[in-house]
């Protein structure tokens, strides 16, 4: 028996068509025993409330062409505020592949900030809902993130990067562990035999410590390669690595971060004659470097095309088995390392 529509659910209830539609996206105009009773009804004949239908009615009324274009929110929730030049350039990219993502399937992509001046989450909760927006792409959080204050039965979600577990959605990121072995493999091919790692404890954690995993799984299955202890520490800074870089004698040092070539060059290394620089992420840095380009506007298509998928199948709320999508960094080549091996 296939399931029934709105208006043969409202038949079998007895209730108005409009009565049946607001019950069954929660709103505080029906009262709770008629809500409960919707609920359990459509839950017995297998009824599915479809996301784009109410995103058709609700683009129609706001559009006076009446031209449907469902609507999916891009998400930042920590806000552009005191963003740093590097982070802002990667959240904006995501955000730009996202949006052309979202426009060439048929769907309008609108960005939101929450933030410390923005909107609360309870008052985009409504605006969300009354707008008849489904899907949420949600670009990374400096903190772990905290979604819970959003009704999640009437949204699908993709967040893009790791983790989240308030609540657990299906993620999309960077492969950091396959990219480090991208980076040490050009590395050793450009004839470096000593490269040392320098990064933040707390970035290191928030991936889940990937980038030294593969830092050192490398070293120790590849011969030539000489094995030394990376410098990880809450803020590196300039004494740490001068302390650290005159000890280990690397031949080219791995960092997030690109001032840590102005720190080399300060210990007396020119780059990269004597010693190279590899940027993990080259957006980090305003200056042309040697490293990797972890593609967020590739990351946004994938993430829009995945959360697009969800909305067409109904799939709101956080899923069973969250699960994490990952794309692989691209080369790119700079003037911080040398041409040949």
């Amino acid at each position: 028996m296939p399931a029934p529509s709105l208006r043969q659910l409202a038949q079998q209830l007895g209730l108005s068509h409009t009565t049946v539609s607001e019950a069954l996206r929660g709103s505080p105009r029906v009262k709770p025993a008629t809500r409960a009773k919707v609920l359990k009804t459509a839950k017995a004949l297998g009824y599915q409330r479809n996301p784009l239908a109410g995103a058709l009615m609700s683009e129609m009324r706001r559009s006076r062409a009446g031209t449907f274009r469902g609507v999916l929110a891009v998400l930042d929730l920590d806000g552009p505020e005191g963003r740093e030049p590097g982070p802002m350039r990667y959240h904006r990219e995501l955000a730009k592949g996202a949006t052309k993502r979202a426009e060439e399937l048929g769907f309008k992509a609108d960005a939101f900030s929450v933030g410390k001046g923005g909107l609360s989450l309870e008052r985009l909760d409504k605006i969300l809902q009354s707008r008849g927006i489904s899907g949420i792409f949600l670009l990374p959080v400096g903190e772990t993130p905290d979604l819970t204050r959003l009704d999640w039965t009437h949204f699908s979600g993709i967040y893009s990067d790791y983790v989240i577990e308030r609540p657990g959605l299906h993620a999309v990121c960077p492969d950091h562990y396959r990219s480090m072995f991208i980076a040490l493999d050009r590395l050793h091919a450009l004839g470096y035999r000593r490269p040392g790692l320098v990064l933040s404890a707390g970035h290191g954690q928030r991936l889940l410590h990937r980038w030294e995993a593969a830092y050192h799984a490398y070293q120790t299955h590849h011969d030539g390669m000489t094995r030394l202890p990376p410098l990880i520490t809450n803020v590196p800074s300039e004494k740490d690595f001068s302390s650290w870089f005159k000890t280990v004698k690397c031949d080219v040092v791995l960092a997030h971060n690109p001032e840590v070539k102005d720190w080399m060059q300060a210990c007396g290394a020119k780059v990269p004659e004597t010693h190279g620089f590899c940027c993990l992420n080259v957006l980090n840095s305003a200056a042309p470097v040697s490293g990797l380009d972890l593609q967020p506007r590739l990351l946004g298509v994938r993430g829009m095309e995945l959360l697009i998928n969800m909305v067409l199948r109904n799939e709101c709320g956080a899923p069973e088995q969250p699960m994490t999508t990952t794309v692989p960094a691209a080369w790119q080549d700079g003037d911080t390392l040398r041409k040949h091996g």
